[in-house]
Order: C-alpha cells, then sequence, then structure tokens
C-alpha cells in the first residue's frame, strides 16, 4: 500500500484513534506523525487476497483467525497503528487496552511490497513487529515480480530467511500447517501493467 505523510504536526495515540475512528480513508500512525495510505494497485490486491482467501479456507474450524487490511494493529513498544495486508491471530483476539477494534497479538503477518513502501516494510517496520511477544513469522511478497521472503523466528530468537522464486515454488508456513504454489499466490497477477 502506498502511503504519504498527512501532517508535520505531532498527535497523541488518542487524537489518532479519535480522528481515525471518523475517517473514511485508513491512516497509519507512527510516534505521532499521521500517515494516510493511499489506495495500493490491482496486483497488490490482488496477491493479498489470494492469500487471505487460500489461508482463510485452509484454517476453517482451527484455532486461528485471518485478517486482511482493514484490521488495525497497535505495536505499544514503537507507538505504531498500523494495517497489515494479511495477519493471523492464534487463539483469542487480543485488544488493546480499552478498545475492541484495535488487535495486538498477531503470530503471522505478510505485507506486498510496494515501491514506496519496500525500505519501511523491511527496515523500521519488521524491527517493530519483533517486539510482539507473538510475532513468529514475516513473509513479504513481491508485487512486481514472483518472489517471497519468509522471516521465521527461531527457540533461541534469531530470524531465519527463505526465500521464494517462480511459479512452481511453494511457500509453506512455518508455524501453521498451510502451504500455497506461488502460481495460486499470483493468479490473475499482470506483472506487465
Amino acid at each position: 500500500m502506498v502511503t504519504q505523510i498527512k501532517t508535520e504536526k505531532l498527535y497523541s495515540p488518542e487524537e489518532y484513534l479519535s480522528l481515525e475512528v471518523n475517517s473514511e480513508e485508513k491512516h497509519e500512525y507512527i510516534n505521532g506523525e499521521i500517515i494516510s495510505m493511499i489506495g495500493g494497485t490491482p496486483n497488490h490486491n490482488k496477491i493479498a487476497g489470494n492469500l487471505y482467501a487460500a489461508l482463510n479456507l485452509a484454517l476453517k474450524r482451527q484455532p486461528y483467525q485471518v485478517f486482511i487490511t482493514d484490521q488495525r494493529l497497535w505495536i505499544p513498544t514503537e507507538k505504531i497503528y498500523t494495517y497489515p495486508d494479511v495477519m493471523i491471530i492464534e487463539g483469542e483476539l487480543q485488544f488493546q487496552e480499552g478498545r475492541r477494534d484495535t488487535l495486538t497479538n498477531p503470530i503471522i503477518i505478510a505485507e506486498v511490497l510496494s515501491t514506496s513502501t519496500e525500505g519501511f516494510d523491511r527496515g523500521k517496520k519488521f524491527a517493530a513487529y519483533r517486539t510482539i511477544s507473538t510475532f513468529k513469522e514475516y513473509i513479504l511478497i513481491d508485487q512486481y515480480t514472483m518472489q517471497v521472503e519468509q522471516f521465521t523466528k527461531t527457540e533461541s530468537g534469531q530470524w531465519l530467511l527463505s526465500e521464494y522464486r517462480g511459479e512452481e515454488s511453494k511457500l509453506s508456513l512455518k508455524f501453521i500447517d498451510f502451504e500455497i504454489t506461488l502460481a495460486d499466490l499470483y493468479d490473475k497477477v499482470n506483472f506487465d501493467s
């Protein structure tokens, strides 16, 4: 998703939530700054939708809940509110204190990379996600080529990288019994557009 800074004024988390609840657009909040979430590309939408649909179907009647782009996540140690492209919660939903619309306990997050957000998604956002105690797996999906990077947390707290390329490759999640071919993940994606 493409982002753009909305203003240079710094806001408190409470001010942000008050504005966000009444807004027709989505905004991220990063340590006082409110950042407008500008619409994504058709490829971005298709990839996130394909992953969400496959996960939602595969995890039916299992103790997992899958969310796509509109579900807000709070990262308290970094003072960030964000909307991951896809996230998975294991067991009961844990909400930010005093709220019923903001989650705090994902185990897996997937982001579809765009030119404008790739550096942030790989760097500061990934670092912020790693402060979430339940977080164990991070999937970065390129929307311009058929390439996926998977970071998994080891028992010793290290993060291991696995890479997948080409339509025959299969992304297998480590912490959930789920597998998808890149051909299915990228179904109907047009790399020429």
